[in-house]
This record gives C-alpha cells, structure tokens and sequence, in this order.
C-alpha cells in the first residue's frame, strides 16, 4: 500500500520527473507481460493477465513518449551510450491475445516488443500445465482434494478457488520433473476430470508469429514445453532449447537469439541451462525475479520486472522514472 501511494504521488504531482533527473537510470528496464485482455472470468491461471486492452494501450502510449523503447538487439548499443532511459517490452509463452490485442496497440505506437515462445503450444494447441491445474480446480464439482503425498491434508475448495490454485501451482514449481508430472497425474484424478487433448483460441499460430516478426517484433525462444529446466537433466534440457530453436527456424527464417527462462526465477536455471544456450547460439537469456538490468547484465541472466494486474499507469510511471526504487527484486 505505502509503494502504491508513493507511486501515485511521484506520477501525479511530478515529483517522480525530478526525482528521475537527478537520478538517472543505471540500467535497462525490461518489462514482462504474459496475456492482455479481461481474465476475471477465466478458468484458467488468472494471475497471467498482466494488463486490460485500455490499461495496455495507455502504458505503451506512455512508454513510447517518454522512454526509448528498444529491442534486444539494441541492448548492447543503449548500454555503452551510459545514458537514456531505454525500455524492453516483452511477452512470455505465445498466448493469441499477445496478436490479437497487445500486437496492434504496439503497432499503432510505433514501439517493438520481444515475443519468447514456447514452440510446443504452437505446433500442439493444448492446456499448459499451469492452466490446466487452474482448470482442473475451478472446474472439478468435489469440495476436497486428496494430494497426498504432495499435500499432507485434504485441500478444501470453497467457492473461490485462487488460493488453492496459487498453493498448487507453486508446489508444482517446487518439484523435479517426473515429480510433477505424477503430482498432476493425481490432480487429474482428484478432480474428477480430464483437460481437453486440444483448445481453440488459446494460443498464436505461426502465420500470426512471422507476420509479427515481419513487422519489427522479435521473435525468441521459451522451450517447447515450458518446463522448469532446473528441474531436468542437462540432455533434456539440451532438447527443450534446441527443438524451440530448430522450430523457430524453421517457421520464420531467423535463428533464435534471445531466449526467456520458463518460470524465471534464480532457481529455475543452471548452468547446464547457460551451456545449452551458448551451444544453440543464444546470445541472450532473459529472468523473470525483478530488478533494472545493468548496464553489465550478464548475457545470461538478464533481469526483467512483472507487469501485472495491479500495475496501474502511475505504477508503471514511478517503474520508468525510478526503477531503483520501484523495481526491487523479488527474494524468491
């Protein structure tokens, strides 16, 4: 509450310009969505939806005023000028909204944005697995969940699920593969139903990607399935980057330079992770736990911040003008 109203004040009374003059940024800030649009009634993860159509168009708008908005590409270049105020924008896993909704606002701004994809949604429409989990909660008509051994007691589902959902989706983070997987097995049974084998309307399709990348977007990598590759050997590993980048190729003509860390946090790479990239050419690798990106970034863990639903306009302002202070690193 104290960082919001701090927001508000430095957006609207101009404090935050001053503030920004005397400290200039010391680095690059990247920003991360994931869905644009209105997920209040969706059964899937809700927490993906980082920004309605309005609120999207009015920070892109403002972004592209104030700031210079680049690609990756321009990383390197913006970080030995030492000076500017430069922003990354970028999306995560391919969703059709990213086309549909966020792809036009962008164009009609004039602004780029990085989409990472993760190749295997594309090629086989169906449920991921954090989608499916919210799914399985808020569709399943059981009031009790056994998940033993996952869930030592019986997990109650009330008339609103999130909580349980969140619980759940961070216990998958947590585990092994072949861990969560079985964790999802007994999820699926607990609930009482099965996913759908394919969705419609769920995600881009590859005629909607190259145009995209026809059009100034870059195109990077996000795996094919999006596991948490910490959690895999280094060969499986080796296969989720090289498939995503084989696909990418393949589909729009450019090799895949720039890559986003499923999940993203310090723990969700390693360094089977880095030699995997290095080996497929990546030149950069992008997480997901906050803070500005220095100017010295490692290529490798290049950090970006959250936009999410509760990032209004003057939040997003007060990211622009002091990141140092609005986006802090998330200790997770």
């Amino acid at each position: 509450m104290k960082k919001r109203i701090a927001a508000r004040l430095a957006s609207r009374t101009g404090f935050g310009r001053v503030w920004a003059a005397l400290l200039p940024p010391k680095g690059i800030l990247i920003l991360n969505y994931h869905r644009v649009g209105d997920g209040s009634r969706s059964p899937h993860d809700r927490e993906l939806w980082s920004a309605s159509a309005e609120a999207f168009d009015q920070q892109v708008a403002f972004l592209a005023r104030h700031c210079d908005v680049i690609s990756p590409g321009d990383f390197d270049t913006a970080a030995a000028a030492g000076k500017g105020r430069h922003v990354i924008i970028t999306f995560d896993d391919g969703y059709l909204d990213n086309y549909e909704i966020a792809y036009p606002i962008l164009r009609r701004h004039g602004v780029p944005a990085t989409f990472f994809i993760a190749t295997g949604f594309i090629d086989r429409p169906s449920l991921p697995w954090w989608d499916e989990i919210a799914w399985l909660v808020r569709s399943s008509p059981r009031e009790r969940l056994d998940l033993q051994p996952w869930f030592p007691d019986p997990v109650a589902l009330g008339a609103c699920r999130d909580g349980e959902i969140h619980a759940l989706l961070t216990k998958y983070k947590s585990l092994p593969a072949q861990d969560a997987g079985a964790m999802l097995d007994c999820l699926r049974e607990a609930t009482g139903i099965r996913p759908p084998d394919t969705v419609d309307g769920h995600w881009m399709d590859w005629d909607m990607i190259r145009e995209m990348s026809g059009n100034g977007m870059t195109i990077g990598g996000h795996t094919v399935d999006h596991p948490v590759l910490s959690r895999l050997p280094k060969e499986r590993q080796r296969q989720e980057v090289e498939g995503c980048a084989a696909r990418i190729l393949a589909e729009t003509g450019k090799r895949m330079e720039y890559f986003a860390y499923p999940v993203g946090s310090p723990w969700a790479f390693n360094a089977d992770t880095i030699a995997c990239l290095q080996d497929a050419g990546v030149r950069r690798a992008f997480s997901y736990y906050g803070g500005e990106a220095a100017r010295s970034s490692p290529a490798f863990d290049t950090r970006r911040v959250a936009v999410e639903p509760n990032v209004g306009l003057d939040d997003l302002k007060a990211m622009a003008w002091l990141p140092q202070i609005f986006c802090r690193l998330d200790p997770a």
